[in-house]
Parts: structure tokens; sequence; C-alpha cells
């Protein structure tokens, strides 16, 4: 690959469409063919190669500033850069600490810290995996009972995460963890920055419906971690928790699902010869017009974003729409493969044609980064005015 071939000053200098047409050939010449259209998400052994194709030609962060090392694209850009990925089928690499942790230390982060650990990402010499979830705090998450106990320069770290995606695959995680137990939950709560070959640290995988072990459980004892390892003050990570969320609801809020799953569909019509029968083209008409609406108001969300204006409960309704579609395209797409839907093997081993798998991943699109309640509590609150 010649980088010089995709490296640009400026991508918003592109129009639309010379930038589309970029990523098209960007994709074209250099996503590796074995994991184009993965079945399921990819651990690093697998998706690692692809991770550092980006990270050279500078394309690993599209939502980055170009002070950091991004693209610096602006929300239409973006949009098109995941909307060209999707219709590739380009693999999902392991992206927490590009998509959030990233994003995060930029905006709370000491130079020192910014300095040290974003380098580090680009690079792929540090893989992240998000310690938020406990056994009894998922979508109560400020009722976490990790705790983090000074002790001289250090903190003694205790407790448990679970539901850790890909942290077999990674090299540290970023974890809330108590640091005040007394006044409301909310305030003694702390983000700390954990490698993960500290003694003390266990991770059991978790085994999911698709058989693969994607997520695991992360057991912290007594593992001693530098004071300087906290991002922002110390007992203020609640508010970069909420903003960190916000940055992930944006994500699972994006197109990039359904329109995955939206193209899989296509692509079984295909398979099956329904691209002209009547009651596939309406299914599929509605469910692309309702992609479309959501793209739109997605471009609104990511532009206030890309302005620095504060999002509210906006990235709780993207979400719930998005999950709601996801969901609703795999369901007919599962119903339209009848028996043949009854396996996880895709149909004439093409990954174009794997909806089951998409299936199950849709089933859990509704609890992992805020459940469908939790999101409606919230719109009741800051939207409607409930109680």
């Amino acid at each position: 690959m010649n980088r010089d071939d995709f490296a640009r000053d400026d991508y918003n200098a592109l129009s639309d469409s010379d930038f589309r047409d970029l990523v098209r050939r960007f994709l074209a010449e250099n996503h590796p063919p074995e994991i184009r259209h993965p079945a399921k998400r990819l651990h690093w052994e697998e998706a690692g190669p692809w991770y550092m194709i980006l990270a050279e030609a500078g394309w690993l962060a599209p939502n980055w500033p170009t002070e950091h090392g991004g693209m610096g694209l602006t929300p239409g850009k973006q949009l098109i850069y995941v909307e060209e990925f999707e219709k590739f089928g380009a693999a999902r690499t392991p992206d927490h600490g590009m998509m959030l942790l990233g994003p995060l230390l930029i905006n709370y982060g000491s130079e020192e810290q910014k300095a040290h650990f974003l380098p580090r990402i680009l690079s792929g010499e540090h893989i992240w995996c998000q310690g938020y979830s406990e056994p009894n705090a998922g979508s109560d998450l400020a009722n976490l009972r990790t705790e983090a106990v000074p002790d001289g320069d250090e903190w003694v770290v205790n407790g448990q995460k679970i539901w850790t995606t890909l942290a077999g695959d990674a090299d540290w995680i970023f974890c809330l963890v108590r640091t005040d137990k007394t006044g409301k939950k909310q305030q003694g709560i702390s983000f700390l920055l954990i490698p993960l070959d500290t003694p003390g640290i266990t991770i059991r995988p978790i085994i999911n419906l698709e058989l693969d072990d994607e997520f695991s459980e992360v057991f912290f004892d007594n593992v001693r971690v530098p004071k300087g390892n906290i991002v922002g003050e110390v007992n203020q990570g609640w508010t970069m928790a909420k903003n960190l969320l916000g940055f992930e609801r944006i994500f699972l809020g994006g197109p990039r699902q359904a329109s995955g799953a939206l193209n899989k569909l296509r692509r079984l019509g295909e398979h099956y010869g329904l691209l002209e029968d009547p009651p596939f083209v309406r299914a599929f008409t509605g469910f692309r017009m309702e992609l479309e609406d959501h793209q739109a108001i997605f471009s609104r969300v990511a532009d206030k974003l890309r302005r620095g204006e504060r999002l509210g409960a906006e990235t709780s309704f993207l979400k719930l729409n998005q999950t709601s579609l996801y969901q609703r395209i795999t369901e007919y797409g599962l119903a339209l493969m009848a028996e043949e839907g009854s396996h996880l093997e895709p149909l004439e081993g093409s990954n174009d044609l794997a909806m089951p798998t998409q299936f199950l991943n849709a089933r859990a699109s509704t609890i992992y980064g805020g459940t469908t309640q939790v999101q409606k509590n919230i719109l009741a609150k800051a939207v409607l005015d409930l109680p």
C-alpha cells in the first residue's frame, strides 16, 4: 500500500462524491479479502492486520482531530466513511481505544496522558477494553461496587467487571471505580486506566449464543495502579462516564448495524430470486426509507458533536431507533430463510448470507450500551418531563 495515494491534508476539502470514491478505492485496494463480511465480531488475531493497515494509512480514527492523528472528518464525511465501510462489508476492528477512550482523553486527559496513550492507540501498541458493567450494576451503572482505595502513590483495586468485550485481546482496560463511598452514589466514582498484565487481574471468557467468547468477566484482586492513571479529577468520573456513554450511544445509534443488516437482506433477496417479488420489495423499501431517515437524524446529532455542543437525550433516541430497526431487519431476514435460518453457518459458506448470527447479535443490541428500558426512561424524563 502506498499511503500517499490516500493521504490528504484535508479530506473535508473533497466533494462528497470524490471522498466516497476515495473510500471505495481504499477499501478495494487494502481490505484483507479473507475477513470481508465477517459473520461475528473478530478477535485481534483475525482483525489485527486490518487495524494495522488502517493505522499505517492514517485512516484508523476518522472521528479524531488531525492534531491528534485522526482524519478530522466532518459529520457528513464520517457518515460517508461509515456507509462505505458497511456496504463493502469491512471487518470491525477492536475499536474501544479509537472510538471511546481516545475522544475522552482528548477532552479530559492531561497533556501527559494524551502524549502517552493516543499515539499508542493509533499504532496498535495498546488495545483497549471497557470496564463498566458489573454483575449488579449494568443498567444501574452508578451502583457499581468495584473500588479503588488510595495507598501511597497507588490505587488498590478490588472488584469485578462483566460483559467486557474482547477483554482477552486487550492490553489495557479503562474502568469506572468507586473512590468514595460517602454521599450520592454518582459522586464517588473515578475513571481509571489499568494495564491488564498487572498482578491480581483474572480474565474469564463468557461463551455467548453464537458460541463465541466475545465477552469476558474481569476480576481485580488487590490490583495496584499508579495514581497518575486517573483521568480528570478523583471522584469526578461520573460526568466523564456519562459523556463516554453518549459517545458510545452515538456509535451504537449510528446507521452501521442496520445498514449492514440491510445489505445482507438485499443479498438474501438476490439469493432467493426475490428482488422483483412485491412483498419483498415493499419490506425492503420500507426498511431502506427508515434507514435513510435515521441517517439524516444521525448526521444532525454528529454535527452538534463536531461543533462541540453538549448532547442530551438525542443519543438515547438514536440508540432506540437504530436497534429497533436492526432487530426488525434481521427478524424479517431470518423468517425469509425459513428452515435454512435454523443454524449458525452461513448459506453456501458466504458471510454475505450470514443472517442468523446477525439476528442473534441484534437481540443483544437493545441491552448493551444501555437497555431499551433505560433509554426510554431517559427520554421520558428529559424530553417529556415525566417523573
